[in-house]
């Protein structure tokens, strides 16, 4: 088995607002091994990028990690002072987001803010740093590196945008790359290249990548392994293969229902009744028994346990309790 290199166990994020305190993230268990894809899935809201930001202990306030343990490469998270966080936040783990224009300063060119994280994270001079910056530039697909290195990021396309947020998470090696939406704001041809931009980045330089999306085509398409969440609480995981060919969890199968098919042209999908509770009054019991038509009486009681359904697989789903005794 591959070794671990990130480690989540019993996650717990929450935000106090006015109106009460909202539970983001709750109870969330899952590993990325190393040189693996492995993909976070579920519906907008339902807390992908509050534990993605969590790794890096980037959750905005009021929000705080209020329990649960994470572990990288040995080191306890949640346990390192903030100059020990530097060191791991862009220099072992980097994040890319959905929205690169907003995650690129406008008044520096991209060259110079590459080289900025580059000098940040290793003892380099100033053309030491601008020549990595090209050679990192070049490796991620980007035409004529002295150009782009020298453009602003208004004068780059969406997928060229795309790339230097890749480029500027490479820059110092990073072991991790969370990859937060990295193509929903793109058009189809460009989240293809992007996503074969990573696959290639991970065989070339056995980079882990904990790959954060709504998506499960994107999901079929590039990761080994999946969890799928759902309003903090991760529900079913296991190797992408087995959940696609026999996932468990009623939420799996309607995410997977509403995938468009080949010749679904004009037809109606599938869709999962209700919409996602507000993390503010989460009923007790299972959190997606009030739209699942299996939900038995037990669902309104008490959370389900994460139970072994296959190698590798896991539910958090009642009915599997109950086949089992």
């Amino acid at each position: 088995m591959e070794r671990r290199l990130l480690s989540v166990e019993g996650l717990r994020v929450q935000f106090r607002s006015y109106a009460g305190l909202v539970r983001a993230v709750n109870e969330a268990t899952f590993d990325v091994r190393q040189g693996e894809v492995f993909g976070l899935v579920g519906e907008t809201g339902c807390g992908k990028t509050v534990t993605g930001l969590s790794i890096l202990r980037l959750v905005p306030p009021p929000g705080e990690i209020v329990a649960g343990k994470i572990a990288f490469d040995g080191l306890e998270i949640l346990s390192l002072n903030e100059a020990e966080m530097r060191e791991i936040r862009g220099g072992r783990i980097a994040m890319i987001f959905q929205n690169p224009a907003a995650s690129l300063n406008p008044v520096f060119s991209v060259g110079e803010q590459i080289s900025r994280v580059i000098r940040l994270h290793r003892p380099v001079t100033a053309s030491q740093a601008h020549e990595r910056t090209l050679e990192i530039l070049e490796a991620v697909g980007l035409p004529d590196p002295p150009q782009t290195a020298r453009a602003y990021p208004h004068e780059l396309s969406g997928g060229m945008q795309q790339r230097v947020m890749i480029a500027m998470a490479l820059s110092s090696d990073a072991d991790l790359l969370i990859a937060d939406e990295p193509t929903t704001a793109l058009d189809v041809t460009i989240q293809a290249q992007i996503l074969d931009l990573l696959a290639e980045l991970r065989e070339e330089r056995g980079l882990s990548i904990l790959l954060i999306t709504h998506n499960l085509g994107v999901v079929a398409e590039t990761c080994d392994r999946v969890a799928v969440l759902y309003v903090g609480h991760v529900v079913e995981e296991g190797p992408t293969r087995e959940i696609f060919k026999a996932m468990k969890h009623p939420y799996t199968k309607g995410l997977l229902a509403a995938i468009p098919r080949p010749g679904s042209q004009g037809q109606a999908l599938p869709a999962i009744p209700g919409s996602l509770p507000s993390a503010l009054d989460l009923l007790p019991g299972c959190p997606f028994q009030p739209r699942c038509s299996s939900a038995i009486e037990l669902c309104q009681e008490e959370p389900p346990a994460r139970v072994p359904v296959g190698p590798e697989h896991y539910v958090a789903c009642h009915l599997y309790r109950e086949a089992e005794r």
